[in-house]
């Protein structure tokens, strides 16, 4: 009986404002609150954060404590609604997180299909062009080669090379809604 009493003196002290035996109450309950957390949380680090938090609450609300209740009953009833609002948003926050990931899937997946399609599109527009444009374009955009090349592999002049690319890039651009290299 002289542990209550002690712990209601100890108690009443802390209501008053005295820190140290403020000190003593948080010696006497924080190895059984931590245990309670742990058990609840499955995190050292976090049990022990949320003890700390609720002792700080406690301090911050010394005032409205009522030292003919059982406060053993009231410290581990804000321990348990603490953490159970911490899960609440652990899980909450891996909801979104993985929300967030199926979208960023959906959207990489929605590119990949956009650039599919302008790819075939492409293809489409450049199968349009006439054998010899299209053969001019490839020659300068897949070949990579230069005009002089090109017309020296095909025997034709320059400027006609240069003519028929203008021609098939001005084609292609009001087929697509994108140019392509100039």
């Amino acid at each position: 009986m002289t542990i209550n009493y002690s712990l209601e003196s100890i108690l009443c002290n802390v209501i008053q404002g005295d820190q140290a035996a403020f000190a003593k109450l948080y010696r006497h309950y924080r190895t059984p609150a931590l245990k309670f957390c742990l058990y609840l949380l499955k995190d050292q680090e976090e049990a022990e954060n949320m003890v700390h938090d609720v002792f700080i609450k406690i301090w911050e609300r010394r005032a409205s404590i009522n030292p003919d209740l059982n406060f053993s009953s009231y410290l581990f009833t804000c321990l348990r609604n603490m953490a159970f609002d911490y899960l609440k948003q652990v899980e909450k926050s891996q909801l979104l997180k993985q929300r967030y990931m199926e979208r960023m899937e959906s959207a990489h997946d929605e590119e990949i299909d956009d650039q599919e399609n302008r790819f075939k599109s492409l293809q489409t527009a450049i199968n349009s062009l006439s054998e010899k444009r299209k053969m001019i374009l490839l020659l300068n955009i897949e070949g990579g080669k230069s005009y002089q090349e090109i017309a020296e592999l095909l025997r034709i002049s320059k400027n006609t090379v240069k003519n028929q690319l203008v021609k098939a890039k001005q084609l292609l651009r009001e087929k697509l809604d994108y140019a392509l290299p100039a």
